[in-house]
């Protein structure tokens, strides 16, 4: 077993070879790319390096990561397009509204990292995240595929752009596409050229370093026109990378003059969700090829790179992110400690103050290409392949989420895709809107300790997305190395998020000397055979809660039968005047006698009571008997319960009329009173006298009864409306 590098000082100064010699490579790497994202971003190409020099300087001096690196990424492309196009009032100072909404949202991940709120990101459905990713990828090649081609784009619409590429293929710049032909072939076969020679660079660099002579050839530092085909085709300085000279000519101050803007707000919070969920995401990804199986401190993380991403902002850097391919490279390559991260910044600043003559003559079409390259993997086929292998409803997700992405901006198609999840795992439970959030977030999983010393985790109830962090804080207290079973037998819905999170756990703690057995999906089915699709039981049979085992004792003493999910239409009970004003959200836990002439039920029901956007919710027993004839319709309340719980203007404004003969302490209120007068015999006075129920009302075909209050009736309350209703029945035989 490899002992893990120390941490701090120490770990700098015994690392800090292979710290260094791992920097080399990445700083390359990160070269040309962090220019090229800056310049796809619309911003100046200089806010890429101060990005990606502040993410390993400031970053490294307080983050939660061991071997990652941080400086812009991909995902930044599209939220600072949009922020520009949202903000760019035509003074020049567009970039500069976008930089002081990047100070703004780092100091808000400050505040989430410091509140120990960065497990939030876990939420974020993963069919979703690789749709809105999808979404970006696009968007990065329709903006720089016309910087390839040396064509052009006036649309504000990413489809549209896409559109122009095709359409404006005829009048692409032959010499500006030699260029990027060049650099796609490497892109593609470098690494399968065997010459030790050609890996001495990583590829990016090349592109960069062979796009060089090409400039030269066409002479693009003069403009001119080269006839080529008959046809003129315009080369010149505009067509090269425009850095100034010296670097501190590059920074730039944030404007927050429009920090009262919802265009504002917007780009923050897209900058903060975008950058939030990918470095969180990457930070775990990392985590899994780290050969020390250290893990990353999240909060911690987070809050390292919202103060590197205010400092960026504050100098005219882009905002800080976890990047992936930069963080493979860092680990493949030996390093061991987070120093690695500082020393690629500074050998990154090194590189472009020695640099900068000789980048100021290179193309910006090898810079495109790079991100053509990107963009275009980023959706290609294998991704959707990819996704459709976890099943046919996380490629709807994908696509569903990438596309709404691309017709609106970054925050819709990420909200949109997760309600779009949310909806779609609510038909496949088939249950009720409240029952399927009560199984999501009170589903009564828990974790055991066996007698043999082994753990347990039941997880019950719809697992999916939103409870993954209820679900990952039981995991976490499993102890390491520990023996345990996670057993998912009583779930209703398993989803993909959940099943990565848990399958990932096997892993590390396997690799930690425990062991994990995932038990319990022979009884669910799935859309593919793959192990990360959404899993749906579709015979479950709920556990009884006490309750429930109580009315199902209950039922059975009388013969009646017990179901935990009636199927009474909601919208019948509002043919009672009682729910007219109050709308019945879901009903559960019923039994219902067999009589076929007149039934009843006593359900469990929730409804809503008040006019504020925020009504009062109750949940209370009601019965409800249904006859095979007419009755009078009205309303029968005790005295008291008008005072105590009913709201008295309500009932005012009824077109009923008093009945002036009623049962006593009742206040009776009729549509007929001829009607009534034949109905309420002495009887039924008494019946009514005697069973003490607080209301009952008719519709004129059903009775709708409660009993003391608005809570769930206790067994002395059924008995009391079983026996109310089984003297009315034979009351009602008995005068027929």
């Amino acid at each position: 077993m490899e002992i893990t590098p120390k941490r701090g000082f120490q770990g700098l100064i015994e690392n800090w070879q292979s710290d260094l010699i791992a920097a080399v490579s990445v700083a390359l790497i990160a070269l040309p790319l962090s220019l090229g994202i800056a310049l796809a971003a619309g911003a100046p190409a200089m806010a890429g390096i101060i990005s990606a020099v502040v993410g390993g300087v400031v970053t490294t001096l307080y983050r939660g990561g061991h071997i990652s690196v941080n400086g812009p990424a991909k995902g930044v492309i599209a939220v600072i397009l949009l922020g520009i196009a949202l903000m760019d009032d035509g003074s020049g100072q567009a970039f500069n509204y976008v930089l002081a909404a990047v100070v703004v949202s780092g100091a808000i991940q400050v505040v989430l990292g410091l509140l120990r709120l960065g497990r939030l990101a876990d939420i974020f459905h993963s069919s979703v995240i690789h749709g809105l990713l999808a979404a970006i990828g696009i968007i990065i090649f329709a903006k720089q595929i016309h910087v390839a081609l040396g064509t052009h784009s006036d649309s504000p619409s990413i489809i549209q752009n896409l559109v122009d590429a095709v359409v404006h293929i005829a009048e692409a710049n032959p010499f500006v596409v030699l260029i990027s032909l060049m650099g796609l072939l490497l892109l593609l076969f470098h690494s399968k050229i065997s010459y030790r020679f050609f890996h001495v660079l990583p590829t990016p660099m090349w592109v960069i370093a062979l796009s060089i002579p090409f400039a030269y050839g066409f002479d693009f530092f003069e403009e001119h026109l080269i006839p080529f085909f008959g046809s003129a085709y315009s080369v010149g300085p505009s067509l090269l990378l425009d850095i100034p000279d010296n670097v501190m000519d590059s920074i730039m101050h944030p404007n927050f003059s429009k920090i009262d803007t919802i265009e504002f707000w917007t780009t923050v919070m897209s900058i903060l969700m975008i950058t939030s969920i990918e470095s969180l995401a990457i930070a775990k990804a990392i985590d899994k090829i780290d050969p020390y199986k250290r893990k990353t401190d999240l909060n911690k993380d987070l809050t390292g790179i919202g103060l590197s991403t205010m400092v960026a902002g504050l100098i005219g850097g882009l905002p800080i992110i976890a990047v992936i391919i930069r963080s493979t490279v860092n680990v493949h390559n030996g390093a061991k400690t987070k120093w690695s991260n500082m020393y690629q910044g500074l050998l990154l600043l090194l590189f472009i103050v020695v640099l900068s003559p000789i980048m100021q003559q290179v193309p910006l079409c090898a810079f495109a290409i790079l991100l053509v390259y990107t963009g275009f993997k980023l959706a290609s086929p294998a991704v959707f392949k990819q996704i459709y292998s976890h099943g046919i409803e996380q490629l709807i997700f994908f696509v569903g989420t990438m596309v709404l992405t691309l017709y609106t901006n970054l925050l819709i198609g990420l909200f949109g895709g997760l309600l779009l999840a949310l909806v779609s795992h609510l038909l496949l439970t088939g249950l009720s809107i409240p029952r399927f959030f009560k199984m999501i977030f009170d589903s009564g999983s828990n974790l055991v300790m066996k007698p043999d010393g082994s753990y347990e985790l039941k997880i019950r109830g719809v697992a999916n997305f939103l409870g993954i962090l209820k679900i990952n804080n039981l995991v976490a207290q499993i102890p390491a190395g520990a023996n345990a079973t996670i057993d998912l037998s009583e779930t209703r819905l398993v989803g993909t998020t959940v099943l990565e999170d848990l399958y990932d756990y096997q892993k590390i703690h396997q690799s930690s000397g425990g062991s994990v057995e995932i038990t319990g999906l022979d009884k669910h089915i799935s859309s593919t055979n793959h192990k990360l699709a959404t899993k749906i039981r579709i015979d479950a049979v709920e556990p009884l809660n006490r309750r429930q085992n109580k009315l199902k004792e209950l039922a059975e003493s009388y013969g009646w039968d017990f179901q935990v999910e009636p199927v009474e239409d909601l919208e019948y009970f509002q043919s009672f005047y009682f729910f007219k004003t109050r709308p019945i959200e879901a009903e559960f836990n019923c039994i219902s006698d067999h009589d076929e002439d007149m039934h009843m039920e006593l359900i469990d029901v929730t409804f809503e009571e008040g006019a504020d956007i925020f009504p009062d919710e109750y949940k209370t027993t009601l019965g409800l008997l249904k006859l095979p004839f007419p009755i009078p319709k009205f309303t029968i309340e005790k005295k008291d319960f008008l005072d105590k719980v009913l709201p008295i203007a309500e009932h005012r404004d009824i077109d009923y009329v008093l009945y002036d003969d009623p049962p006593n302490d009742y206040i009776v209120k009729v549509d007929s009173a001829t009607a009534m007068e034949e109905f309420m015999t002495e009887k039924l006075k008494v019946l009514i006298e005697i069973s003490g129920l607080h209301h009952l009302e008719s519709n004129g075909e059903a009775i709708l009864i409660f009993s003391d209050n608005f809570a769930l009736a206790q067994t002395k309350d059924y008995i009391k409306m079983i026996q109310f209703v089984e003297n009315f029945k034979s009351m009602m035989k008995e005068g027929a």
